[in-house]
């Protein structure tokens, strides 16, 4: 089915038809060997590689053999590159998974996915975002992820709402592994080794009167043990998942 068509309707921004294919060819003609996927792809590639910062047009010209100028025929700016990076980093979304009583085990494998999409990308997260899903992979994620809360009872804005809320729980999570990875990496220490120093430096600054709290955290050895990020991420998960049935529970009993 074609999608419908207002006169009304705003224009497409450009990045958009170029994600959707919408653009017949490129401004002011196509450069020989070059295309737009081709483009995205090593643009990808740098930032992998080497992190976000890396990733300019004049540095991805290059790694295509290419002046700079020839990129702009196919991408305007390097904030329409980064919004067609993140839509290929995504990939093809994971299906929809269960629904209905199944709706739990479908969200949950959905963000586990986005998860793993993320840490196969970790600079995905440190792209500004500048607003809702609009590209196709974007898009496909959302539409998936809003087919698991099929027949859940939920109204069409608590759908998004729960979409929004995992997709930033796993966003926040995938961010904050990847700082802390950072860090450790810089220091040279392996986590536990952090953690185990940390633990000594609360201990010093922090008065027990004040953060019994704490200390009482740090007695129990909390601080000091190196947990599986996995563990971490199952924890989160579970809870968000425990309050979104609790919502569904309601709508079945009201």
């Amino acid at each position: 089915m074609e999608p419908t068509i207002d006169e009304t309707d705003p224009p497409l921004p450009p990045v958009i038809e170029a994600a959707w294919g919408l653009r017949e060819r490129a401004p002011k003609g196509p450069r020989p060997g070059l295309t737009l996927a081709g483009i995205v792809a090593a643009a990808v590639a740098v930032a992998d590689a080497e992190g976000l910062g890396a990733v300019s047009m004049s540095r991805v010209a290059k790694e295509l053999g290419a002046g700079t100028m020839a990129l702009y025929r196919y991408v305007g700016a390097k904030e329409e590159l980064l919004t067609l990076m993140v839509d290929a980093a995504y990939g093809e979304p994971p299906g929809p998974g269960g629904t209905g009583p199944d709706w739990r085990a479908g969200l949950a494998r959905w963000s586990w996915a986005e998860r793993a999409a993320l840490q196969r990308h970790p600079w995905v997260v440190r792209v500004p975002i500048s607003g809702p899903p609009l590209t196709p992979h974007t898009l496909g994620w959302l539409e998936d992820g809003l087919r698991c809360l099929d027949g859940t009872g939920l109204t069409g804005a608590e759908k998004m709402s729960v979409m929004l809320l995992l997709t930033g729980y796993v966003r926040n999570e995938a961010l904050l592994m990847a700082q802390v990875q950072e860090a450790s990496a810089a220091s040279g220490r392996r986590m536990d080794e952090t953690m185990a120093e940390y633990s000594r430096l609360v201990a010093r600054v922090a008065d027990p009167g004040r953060f019994p709290a704490l200390h009482a955290v740090i007695a129990a050895g909390v601080l000091e043990r190196d947990d599986d990020p996995d563990d971490e991420f199952v924890f989160g998960l579970d809870r968000l998942l425990d309050g979104i049935e609790a919502l569904v529970t309601s709508r079945a009993a009201g």
